[in-house]
Parts: C-alpha cells; sequence; structure tokens
C-alpha cells in the first residue's frame, strides 16, 4: 500500500526536474478555526526559488514563503493523519493526488494533467508598462531615463506613477469617440511628466491623433516643456502660460484634465471641462478647504457631530464630502462618474481621482440628484458648494 511519504517523494522529484507547478492540500481535520485549504506554488524571490504556502481561511488568506526545503519538511507535517488528509500535485506530466483513508492508509492516484505551467515564477515581476521607457527622448529630457532608456533610481516613484496614470485612463481613453483629432486640455501641467506621458500613449499607442495643451502659471516651467516638446519632435503638444479660470479653449473640447488643483480650483477645471461639453474630464482634487469651512462655521447637530468635532476627521470628512457633491454634480448634468485611487495613501492623503464621461441625464434623474443635494447641505451645514454656485444653482 502507498505511502504519503511516496507522494512527498514525487513532490521532491517534480522539484527537481522543474515538473513542479502547484500543489493543493485539503480534507482538514487539525483545530486551527477557520482553516480550510493551503495552496503551494513555486515563486523566484531575489532570484531563488522558493515555495509559496497560500493559507485559505474562511474569512482571509494568509501567505508565507519557503525555501524549497523548508516547504518540503512542512509539507511533511502538514500531511498526517491529525492534519490534511487529502493532496494533489499537479505537474507538466499528471495530477497525482494523495488521500488517507478511514484505515489510516493512504494512496495515490494518478490522472491525466489539467494545469499548465506558466512563463514566469517571478515573484516581484514588474507590471508590464502601457509606455515603455526605450527610445523615448522625452523621458530622458525629464530625466527620468538615461540613453539607453534605463530609468533612474530617484526616478522611479515618478515612473511606477506615470504608469499608473496610463493604465488608470487607458480604458477610458480607447472609448474615446473616433474623431480625425483629439483635443486634450491639461489644467495645472506643472513639469508635464504626466502631459508628456498621455500624448505618447494616445499618439503612438493608441494610435489616436491628438493636440494636447498643457497649462500652467509659471513660466520657467512652460518654457522648459516646449522646449522638451520640440526637442522631441512632439508637434501637437503645447503649454502655455495661464489659470485654469481664464483658459478659454479655441475649438471644441474632448478631454479636460485637472490633477492636483488646490481647493476650488478643482471646481473651476470642472465648470470648464462642462461648459466646454468635454467627452471626459478627469480631476484629482487636492485640498477641500471650502467645504470644511461650511461644516465648521454652522456646527450642524446630526448623528456625526461627535465624530467631526476633531479637526483630522473633520479634514477627512470635509473631503469625501466635497469630492462626493462634485460627482452628483457631475451625473445631474449627464456625466457617468466613477473614483479610483490615483497614487497611494503612503504618498498623500489626497489620492482620489474622479473620472467623468459623457452620457445622458433624464430630467427625473437630474430632480432626484437635485433633492439629495439640498438633503446633504442642509444635514451637514453646508451654506454652498463652489461648483454648484459656479453654475448658479
Amino acid at each position: 500500500m502507498a505511502t504519503n511519504q511516496q507522494f512527498l517523494d514525487r513532490v521532491r522529484q517534480s522539484l527537481d526536474n522543474d515538473g513542479f507547478i502547484k500543489l493543493s492540500l485539503g480534507n482538514y481535520r487539525g483545530s486551527e478555526a477557520e482553516l480550510k485549504n493551503i495552496y503551494i506554488k513555486p515563486v523566484m524571490i531575489k532570484r531563488a526559488l522558493k515555495l509559496s504556502f497560500v493559507y485559505r481561511y474562511q474569512r482571509r488568506d494568509i501567505t508565507k514563503n519557503h525555501t524549497v526545503e523548508e516547504g518540503l519538511n512542512l509539507l511533511t507535517e502538514l500531511l498526517r493523519e491529525d492534519n490534511f488528509g487529502a493532496g494533489t500535485l499537479f505537474t507538466e506530466k499528471e495530477n497525482l493526488s494523495c488521500q488517507m483513508q478511514k484505515n489510516g492508509k493512504w494512496i495515490l492516484r494518478s490522472d491525466a494533467p489539467t494545469a499548465k505551467k506558466s512563463h514566469s515564477l517571478t515573484h516581484d515581476h514588474q507590471k508590464e508598462r502601457k509606455i515603455g521607457a526605450e527610445n523615448k527622448r522625452y523621458l530622458q529630457e525629464l530625466r527620468l531615463t538615461d540613453a539607453d532608456g534605463k530609468v533612474y533610481k530617484n526616478a522611479q516613484d515618478k515612473w511606477k506613477q506615470i504608469n499608473h496614470y496610463i493604465e488608470i485612463l487607458s480604458k477610458v481613453l480607447e472609448e474615446l469617440p473616433q474623431k480625425e483629432e483629439l483635443h486634450i486640455v491639461d489644467m495645472g501641467a506643472g513639469k508635464g511628466y504626466l502631459t508628456f506621458a498621455l500624448y505618447d500613449f494616445l499618439n503612438n499607442e493608441l494610435k489616436k491623433e491628438a493636440r494636447i495643451e498643457g497649462i500652467e502659471y509659471r513660466q520657467d516651467l512652460v518654457d522648459l516643456c516646449n522646449d522638451v516638446a520640440v526637442r522631441s519632435q512632439m508637434d501637437k503638444l503645447v503649454f502655455r502660460q495661464g489659470t485654469i479660470e481664464d483658459y478659454v479653449p479655441t475649438s471644441s473640447l474632448d478631454v479636460l484634465i485637472a490633477l492636483h488643483a488646490c481647493d476650488t480650483a478643482t471646481d473651476d477645471a470642472i465648470f470648464k471641462g462642462i461648459a466646454n461639453e468635454a467627452s471626459m474630464i478627469v480631476v484629482a482634487p487636492c485640498c477641500h478647504k471650502q467645504i470644511r469651512k461650511e461644516i465648521k462655521k454652522n456646527r450642524p447637530k446630526n448623528d456625526l457631530d461627535f465624530m467631526t468635532k476633531h479637526g483630522i476627521f473633520l479634514e477627512r470628512h470635509a473631503e469625501m464630502l466635497t469630492d462626493g457633491v462634485r460627482a452628483l454634480l457631475l451625473e445631474y448634468h449627464g456625466y457617468q462618474t466613477k473614483v479610483v485611487q490615483f497614487v497611494s495613501d503612503m504618498h498623500t492623503p489626497k489620492n482620489a481621482m474622479i473620472i467623468a464621461t459623457k452620457k445622458s441625464v433624464s430630467s427625473t434623474k437630474q430632480a432626484e440628484i437635485s433633492e439629495k443635494l439640498q438633503s446633504l447641505k442642509a444635514y451637514f451645514g453646508i451654506g454652498y458648494h463652489h461648483l454648484e454656485r459656479l453654475f448658479g444653482l
């Protein structure tokens, strides 16, 4: 009669000949609450082969990584009468099952293989990038990469942010209406990292003809970015000195972007996008002073006043309330909205991004939204929201 040792020997052999794909343990009989299964797979961590054990509980998963020898020793402890009573090894050649019978003996069974081997075992692999770093003049000019396309060590965080930004917007950008040329404006473009990347992605990856304007108040940055655009042969990318409030588009607007515009400047940008019937509006708000001052001034008595009496809670509450009302007002004007995390909260708590795409809205829906807004304002003691005032509501 076969024993579980025979199963363990086959596991070791599959690791030695590189046939191991994964392994699962089931029929748990131990005393650990809510533990159901363990799933094991090979991973490469810092160029060393490890075995990753995923402990599947009823309400959570816990992952622990071990060396191959440690993993095999642990597997020996797990496959026994008072622990896991069944295991299945998945290899390129077979599915090998090991199960303990009522009489305490183990049997092995071999079935046809069902799992395919992954091309990569990398645990901390690099995500597929929406834009590459090779042969990109603008990345070199902005001091993000060297001449060989290698991202500088001190630019890794910015490079990740750029690609995360493009990844977030990629799907909605693909769905933009087909036009001979898209007109996009990026308000508060700064040094232009994200503006250049967006131009690159649209024109070179999506093959959508796009003309982009970067609006920036600081003239030195405007001059810098225009020089980089010229040297990078980005003929339809131009930076202009100005403010969100003063900007007047010279043609119909397809996309308006405003990242980290402070306080009510975000409302100015949203208003500009709606007033010009932009197909897509993207904002990542920064600072939320206006609504915070309203709540603090009126100090409404409601079920949340125990929380908003604390400054830090009031600040966070004002952020969500401000952006929540912005999303509602966008929906009132016929935009479909979603809110996503723009940058990691490890870097800044101001990490929400509102993405709004132009659809349509019925008068009934507008009436519901209007009623909801008035109710929210009364409950939280808000005299006005700046975006609402811009529309004269």
